[in-house]
């Protein structure tokens, strides 16, 4: 059995992208501290503003020892084009951060700021796994069963062709793999049903394409919106488009069901004093439904580890992407994606090749 993410045995080294987060630099700093007091351990480069940067830090308590900062003026702004970013980003915290990665100094490299723009960077300069077109970002699920669910993608890439679904399936299998230590990660394709004939040409050739190439692979077929939480599956593969609304609908939900629970509790005289002897099983509901815990995405199929932070990630979500960071940059799970690929394709080809036989 794959061993699940567990802290590392060996030194790692961090590139953090402090720029470009909708709290500012003062909430990654901040994200930066009470990570180390979660248990990070890795050395931290921060790339950004030198000046604003040493502020921010001037206020905390932090291992300086595991701490270095590299001065970049430029950052790459929320609403900027990644052809734009590509063009002239050169000097920029996010590009400095990635290069890190490139260049061995980093064991991998976190970012809140523009997800188009870190997507087209990180491909430009670390490259993709062979085998693999585009990365996906892959997002973590609470489940109603106490588990978790990886969905991919959430939004790098806003269409996937049959071909491109079967490699997410492949990268979400390898991840599930190696967050969980299952050996067996059961993969659905998200559809409008779970019956084979529902929806359109693409995803039945994708799911087809899944069943005769990789045979090993637990694959359930289809699922539908409401399995994504239900635990029935690990893995729910689908493009950027679909899956980045379902996971905004999902966020919008849950804070919307939070500001239901406090205004029922607050109403009233009656309902404060109630709301008062429930507290301890109120603060874990509220964790539970802090999507700041679950933050942290990487972008998969890269030559490299990127996560992707939420841009508007408050500390504790900065905090626990540096930890997913941590965790991934321990674990060879790249190399197991790249060696699934490879057998499928191969599969892929043998079969093409008999039916031209036959024929």
């Amino acid at each position: 059995m794959t061993s699940p993410l567990t802290s590392p045995t060996k030194p790692l080294r961090l590139a953090l992208d402090v720029m470009g987060a909708d709290g500012g630099v003062d909430t990654v700093i901040e994200g930066l501290s009470r990570a180390y007091k979660n248990g990070v351990t890795a050395h931290v480069t921060l790339h950004g503003r030198e000046g604003e940067i040493k502020t921010a830090l001037a206020s905390r308590e932090l291992p300086n020892d595991h701490i270095s900062v590299r001065h970049t003026e430029d950052v790459i702004t929320m609403d900027e084009k990644p052809t734009g970013a590509l063009r002239r980003g050169r000097g920029s915290s996010m590009w400095s951060a990635i290069t890190a990665v490139k260049e061995g100094e980093a064991d991998g490299v976190i970012s809140s700021g523009n997800t188009g723009a870190l997507m087209a960077m990180s491909k430009l300069q670390l490259r993709m796994i062979p085998g693999i077109d585009r990365p996906a970002i892959t997002a973590v699920w609470p489940t109603k069963t106490g588990g978790r669910t990886a969905m991919l993608d959430v939004g790098a890439n806003v269409e996937a062709t049959a071909t491109q679904l079967v490699q997410f399936a492949i990268m979400g299998e390898a991840y599930f793999r190696a967050l969980t230590g299952k050996d067996k990660p059961v993969v659905g394709l998200l559809n409008v049903g779970a019956e084979e004939l529902k929806g359109h040409e693409l995803i039945r050739t994708a799911a087809d394409t899944l069943r005769a190439a990789d045979p090993e692979m637990a694959f359930a077929g289809f699922v539908e919106g409401d399995d994504i939480t239900a635990g029935e599956v690990d893995v729910v593969v689908t493009d950027g488009f679909t899956g980045n609304i379902s996971l905004k609908t999902a966020e919008g939900t849950a804070h919307m069901l939070a500001d239901w629970i406090k205004e029922a509790l607050t109403g009233s005289l009656r309902s404060k004093l109630a709301a008062s002897l429930m507290m301890p099983a109120l603060r874990e509901l509220k964790d539970r439904m802090n999507p700041s815990n679950s933050n942290g995405a990487p972008l998969l199929g890269l030559n490299g580890l990127v996560i992707k932070s939420h841009g508007g990630a408050d500390a504790d979500g900065v905090a626990a992407a540096l930890k997913v960071a941590q965790n991934l940059a321990a674990h060879p799970f790249g190399d197991e994606i790249a060696r699934t690929v490879a057998k499928v394709e191969a599969r892929t080809a043998s079969s093409t090749e008999g039916a031209a036989a036959a024929e």
